[in-house]
């Protein structure tokens, strides 16, 4: 028997990263984008393009997709369908379709900074010192700091490390959005990682670690490191709050002391890096789901640069795609 995933966000980095881990298993993929052009539609043998996650014909399209495709799993791409996906849990388990989703409560922490801190602080997990920016006076704060969006921050936009009350002023002229939608968090100098996790039947059954280097918010070089003392930490907490399927935390290690500063309630944009490393997120997911495999793993210490590739497709499949939704028999070729 074949299985068929189904993954959203094709065009984006976490929906491409899924779909590179899924390749050579015995998976059948489907993509799904909003955009015509998104690279993964043409990765895939069939694809789908779908309204945006805020239209409000998203849900029924999904749902339909999900049905007349039999689709066993479903692994989210972007942040803003995380919440409406969580929501209508229950809508696709009537068709068949498992969502790899978290509950509302862990979607909240992982979207809200404020929200993330108040959570973690309560089970003694270490997080930066974090406040909205509302309840502070710049006079009295101490410097540097990480200003930055307390709902709805994407790859490190509208993130700033300040130095001082001066560099402060500046940019918050310089900031179009409500500033009541800031936080103040303590800027934890040490190094940054990565951390993968799976997590099912209420228990995490597995973590990888990887340091990173940043470009533009997305991780371009990252090292895949063994380190008992943030595995556990990460273990604790995702122990605690239990999450569903796949969840990534970021963090800085300052005196051995991990400082989670960041969850995501989904797989990562590093999900096909650390496939390279022997840790396959949504195999081992799709695996203990679908065939009652227990995760295995075994990290391999590797460097990862990642690199541009282009995908060549013919034209006519582009028009198919913008005009009727859906490419079946892809023939598209990666270079």
């Amino acid at each position: 028997m074949k299985y068929t995933i189904a993954v959203t966000g094709a065009g984006g980095g976490v929906g491409q990263s899924i779909i590179k881990s899924l390749y050579d298993t015995d998976y059948r993929v489907i993509a799904l984008d909003g955009e015509t052009l998104g690279a993964g539609l043409y990765a895939v043998p069939s694809s789908y393009k779908i309204p945006y996650a805020n239209n409000s014909e998203y849900l029924s399209t999904l749902l339909h997709i999900c049905q007349q495709e039999k689709v066993d799993l479903l692994f989210p791409g972007l942040d803003i369908e995380l919440e409406i996906l969580s929501k209508n849990i229950g809508k696709f388990k009537e068709i068949g379709t498992t969502v790899i989703i978290s509950d509302l409560n862990v979607v909240k922490i992982s979207n809200d900074k404020q929200y993330m801190y108040d959570c973690l602080t309560k089970i003694n997990a270490a997080v930066p010192f974090t406040i909205p920016f509302a309840q502070t006076k710049i006079e009295d704060i101490e410097y540097p700091i990480i200003f930055k969006q307390m709902v709805d921050g994407a790859r490190s936009q509208n993130v700033f490390l300040i130095k001082s009350i001066e560099e402060f002023k500046s940019i918050i002229q310089s900031i179009s959005i409500p500033l009541s939608n800031f936080i103040i968090q303590e800027y934890i100098e040490g190094e940054e990682y990565t951390c993968g996790t799976i997590n099912l039947d209420g228990e995490c059954k597995g973590v990888i670690i990887m340091k990173r280097i940043l470009r533009d918010g997305d991780t371009y070089k990252c090292f895949s490191v063994k380190d008992k003392t943030i595995e556990e930490a990460i273990k604790n907490i995702a122990n605690k709050i239990k999450p569903f399927g796949a969840c990534n935390f970021q963090l800085r290690v300052k005196d051995n002391i991990p400082y989670v500063f960041e969850i995501n309630a989904r797989c990562s944009g590093t999900t096909a890096s650390r496939t390279l490393c022997g840790f396959n997120e949504p195999k081992m997911i799709a695996d203990y789901l679908l065939k009652s495999i227990e995760p295995t793993h075994d990290v391999k210490e590797l460097t990862i640069l990642r690199y541009w590739n282009e995908i060549v497709v013919n034209n006519e499949d582009v028009k198919t795609v913008e005009n009727q939704k859906y490419l079946k028999n892809n023939q598209s070729t990666l270079w």
